[in-house]
């Protein structure tokens, strides 16, 4: 009967393989829903529409300029997660939202920003669209139960100040809400409301409330706006560095197939076929969540493919331990999967919350982050603790029992005393530290800069040029972009395409007025352009003060989250705050590591960040856990130091496997990626190599610092 039932989940397995691929390639019925090719594309890989506004109000203040930006940039996010705003000379506010082709239908469904008033029936305003935090469509129940669609309006200090004072005076009266002259709706106010949040009710479609929650948000602008230009623009990258980014994918899985086979022999070949499932299905989620997916999001998934052999690592490793203990297969197998859960279950919660944070509180590019990494974390703990079970289970149903299948008798590893160079390991780290402020110090002192800020984080020069021919995004590549860059001197340039025209839009850091006559002799004595017909204008960053405080004020709640939860599953602060350090640790070595190289610190840098903060945090809570299952069999009779010591080894063999496989992943991209991918691989190079070290070396050589301190202070 076992045999029978291992035999019909091999082959259930075989047909899910087959099934989710077909679907991954090929899509079900006519709309081929679920193919890889349906997943939502970047503007860097498909391009998108282009939307310019011009401010109509005279001389903008900066604060103005970056409120409006601010609220914009939320408002498109519900296109995309990767739309981008940003400003475009002193007066002027650009948007590019990737992966949509018809630019009236955006406009149309964005709104015209205009002005916004609320005024009562004798024509007096009460609040203004500035005095709107923002509106939102919600469901519930009437009073009878039926179904009801309603707008909610939060305001802020100021408008919940004027909102209660003119609702108690107008009780039973309408206050009209007016957008660009026209009445948009008449509610009537049915009590006072003192608290700033207001319900409108009417009898709406959800789409009704919709439209009218967002022709209120689009008019909570600061300032008002009128369309100026919308262009459809090609991808920013060449159909090469997709094609490169896939083949760089398809290389690094291979070879981690390869790895797990040959250090977990049979187990190996079961954890391979659960990656496969699981790459199979975060591309099927991605097409259901419409994800919108740009190259560093590729990067990503790709790496995340590295990390989710951890969790099979980890298994293995407990039940070759198991094994070793004289302990059958079955057994060994059974109780391997019992005491890797915690390690599993704690790690990938703790990320997952820092996602869901960096989920409600980021923007832009955060939010895309942090999408794809939450989606990556479920999958993996389900392809690991459900799928790679089955799998395993059905090999030894069907009559693979054999010891020789499932284990490789090897040398017991014995304790390494890692403690006793823990003040070598902290010195280390600490001048590494201090040597990366010192390069930032350097740096800003010669007129550099701290870091080698993009477009994204400084702002630049958008230069648009006029060809004679109409040429490709890998011919810009080839031709025109080392012209640009032996005249501007700058090697991040990023291009695109305007389609249905030969206009190539040129983005550069900022020129001066030399520099930009420079760019547009030389582009004519190239191409043949006539220099008049160049236009440039000096764009802001696209990643925003405020999107910058958000992502800031997001990884903080997150890591107190994070060391809230440490906290609770540990039962001792100690734990949470080492691994909190050791977290630290590796930003500021990573940190370091940009300043020293000059690496360019755009979009891919926060993604790079992030996906480190993910990584360190996981690879401390396994030594972590060892440590507190170890720390379950202490008698009086033993030395801390040496259960340390003793965690540490036992799991040093998972930390070296992990590490190498998420460095072959992120290796292979550096080896054959574009420029741009190369400058989100490197830094993740130096992270993945620092967070192996650091677990290692410095968690638990810290844990056992402050335990021992406060041990030693109480006596």
């Amino acid at each position: 009967m076992k045999k029978s039932r291992g035999v019909l989940s091999l082959i259930l397995t075989v047909v899910l393989i087959a099934f989710l691929g077909f679907t991954t390639a090929v899509g079900i019925g006519k709309g081929h829903s679920g193919a890889a090719a349906n997943i939502k594309l970047g503007l860097d890989l498909a391009g998108g529409v282009s939307i310019t506004y011009q401010v109509k109000d005279d001389n903008p203040t900066e604060s103005q300029m970056s409120d409006t930006i601010y609220k914009l940039q939320r408002r498109v996010e519900q296109y995309s997660t990767e739309a981008t705003v940003y400003q475009e000379g002193s007066d002027r506010i650009n948007i590019e939202i990737p992966g949509v082709t018809n630019a009236n239908e955006i406009l149309d469904e964005l709104g015209k920003p205009g002005s916004l008033e609320f005024k009562t029936e004798d024509g007096t305003t009460v609040i203004t669209g500035s005095d709107v935090s923002t509106a939102s469509a919600k469901s519930g129940q009437d009073k009878m139960g039926n179904q009801e669609y309603s707008v909610e309006l939060n305001l802020n200090k100021e408008g919940k100040e004027k909102f209660a004072e003119a609702t108690e005076a107008n009780v039973g009266k309408i206050i009209s809400i007016i957008y660009d002259g026209e009445t948009i709706s008449d509610p009537t106010v049915n009590s006072a409301i003192p608290d700033g949040v207001a319900y409108i009710t009417g009898n709406f479609t959800f789409e009704e409330a919709e439209n009218l929650a967002s022709t209120i948000r689009i008019g909570g602008l600061q300032l008002e706006l009128e369309e100026l230009r919308s262009n459809v623009v090609g991808a920013q990258l060449g159909e090469q560095a997709v094609s490169t980014s896939l083949k760089a994918g398809l290389i690094g899985i291979i070879l981690v197939f390869l790895f797990m086979i040959l250090a977990y022999l049979l187990p190996g070949l079961a954890s391979s076929l659960a990656l496969i499932i699981y790459t199979e299905l975060v591309m099927i989620i991605l097409n259901a969540f419409e994800v919108t997916l740009t190259l560093p999001g590729i990067a990503g998934i790709i790496l995340s493919i590295g990390m989710a052999v951890d969790a099979n690592v980890i298994i293995f490793a407990r039940v070759k331990e198991e094994m070793e203990r004289g302990k059958s297969v079955r057994n060994s197998l059974k109780t391997g999967f019992q005491k890797a859960m915690s390690a599993i279950v704690d790690g990938n919660v703790t990320t997952l919350i820092a996602a869901a944070v960096l989920w409600l509180r980021g923007s832009g590019s955060v939010k895309g982050f942090a999408q794809t990494l939450a989606i990556g974390i479920i999958v993996s703990m389900f392809t690991a603790l459900v799928v790679t079970r089955l799998i395993i289970f059905a090999f030894y149903a069907v009559g693979l029992r054999s010891e020789k299948l499932y284990y490789r008798p090897r040398k017991e590893l014995k304790s390494i005393d890692f403690l006793s160079k823990k003040a070598v390991c902290f010195g280390i780290s600490i001048a590494v530290i201090v040597a990366g402020f010192a390069f930032m110090g350097v740096n800003s002192g010669r007129g550099q800069g701290a870091f080698e800020y993009s477009l994204e984080f400084e702002g630049g020069t958008s230069t648009t040029v006029p060809f004679e021919k109409d040429y490709t995004i890998d011919e810009i590549d080839k031709e025109i972009v080392p012209v640009v860059e032996k005249v501007t001197g700058d090697n991040n340039v990023q291009t695109q395409k305007v389609a249905g025209s030969k206009q190539v839009i040129i983005k550069t850091r900022t020129l001066e007025l030399d520099q930009r006559e420079a760019l547009n002799k030389a582009l004519a004595d190239e191409f043949g352009v006539k220099a008049e017909e160049i236009t440039a204008e000096n764009i802001s960053s696209t990643v925003s003060n405020e999107m910058r405080q958000d992502a800031v004020i997001a990884v903080i709640i997150a890591t107190i989250c994070m060391l809230l939860y440490i906290w609770f599953r540990f039962k001792d602060i100690r734990f949470a705050t080492s691994a909190v350090a050791a977290l630290l640790h590796d930003v500021l070595v990573v940190l370091a590591f940009y300043a020293a190289a000059r690496v360019s610190v755009g979009n891919t840098f926060i993604a790079c960040m992030l996906t480190i903060v993910g990584y360190s945090i996981n690879a401390t809570i396994v030594i972590f856990d060892r440590i507190r299952e170890e720390m379950h069999y202490m008698t009086r009779t033993t030395d801390l130091k040496d259960l340390v010591n003793k965690s540490i080894t036992q799991t040093l063999t998972r930390s070296i496997y992990t590490s190498l496989t998420t460095f072959v992943m992120v290796a292979v991209l550096f080896v054959l990626g574009v420029s741009s991918i190369r400058e989100f691989a490197l830094p993740l190079m130096v992270g993945i190599i620092c967070g192996g070290y650091s677990s290692v070396c410095i968690t638990g050589a810290l844990w056992y610092v402050m335990k021992t301190r406060v041990k030693a202070a109480k006596k």
